[in-house]
């Protein structure tokens, strides 16, 4: 339901939320002041807040409390202190203020922890479940567009021999350099992460082949001397595929770099296997 309001366009959201706050005061209006509606002018205060901006909820919760405050002058309805009906206004705006506020700090709240759920907690890098969510996104428009898409699929030979030389905390401070390099050395479009123990991918939207080529075998002469300056015995066999024509699934194309990746650790390692197809 979240995601799925996310998803609505900001102006249709405000409009909406205008139109509600509208028909609400009508209906209070024709229904009179014996039957409350103040449930209701909260909803679009709600649906703005969450969906734009803490800022456009407090500007809602303003028009609902005016909104409110003009439909009970219209109706006439008595009060034994004219003071009161800006009483009433003053504390059905500060109800209102709070509401936004509060649904814009859990916004905010689930917000960090949606991007959290996303990174791996080892490296800082995006995880498997944000590569895999971007992986399709790309194939989508690399279908729409009819663009290249290049994905690389990279693992550290001899990682395994790190950890039992030197223990699970060097291991873990070569996963976080390998994380560093690959941010560092990629353009702002394309996608690394890390896909579990010491396998990394890399997307490359529209990529062909002789670019993914280059950025590739850039990255891994990047990777190789880090590890040299480290003392870390440790080189890279990377599967890279580049697709023509878009693959049917995310699953498909990692499938297909996967096994050059394995080819090119079978061949000797310290390698890059490509294929294009289409």
């Amino acid at each position: 339901m979240l995601e799925w309001l996310n998803r609505i366009p900001r102006p249709l959201v405000l409009f909406g939320g205008l139109i509600l706050v509208g028909a609400v005061g009508l209906l209070d209006y024709l229904t009179g002041y014996e039957i409350s509606f103040s449930i209701f002018y909260i909803i679009p205060i709600i649906l703005v807040t969450w969906t734009i901006s803490r800022r456009a909820g407090v500007a809602l919760a303003l028009l609902g409390a005016v909104t409110w405050y003009l439909v009970e002058y219209l109706g006439g309805r008595p009060y034994s202190n004219p003071v009161i009906p800006y009483w009433n206004a003053l504390v059905r705006l500060s109800f209102f203020l709070i509401i936004a506020f509060s649904l814009a700090a859990l916004r905010e709240l689930w917000r960090k922890e949606k991007d959290l759920s996303r990174v791996d907690f080892l490296t800082g890098i995006a995880n498997s479940k944000a590569f895999y969510e971007s992986a399709e996104q790309e194939i989508e428009r690399s279908s729409r567009y009819r663009r290249p898409l290049s994905l690389a699929y990279l693992d550290c030979d001899n990682f395994k021999e790190i950890n039992d030389r030197l223990g699970h905390q060097s291991g873990d401070n070569l996963l976080r350099k390998v994380a560093d390099i690959i941010k560092t050395q990629l353009r702002s479009t394309d996608i690394g992460a890390r896909l579990g123990g010491d396998e990394f991918a890399v997307l490359l939207p529209e990529t062909g082949e002789a670019a993914a080529q280059e950025v590739v075998a850039r990255l891994k002469d990047k990777l190789s001397e880090g590890m040299q300056r480290r003392g870390w015995p440790v080189t890279f066999s990377v599967g890279l595929v580049t697709f023509a024509d878009p693959p049917a699934s995310v699953d498909e194309m990692v499938s297909r770099a996967d096994t050059l990746m394995y080819a090119a650790k079978k061949n000797g390692k310290d390698q890059i296997k490509k294929e294009a197809i289409g």
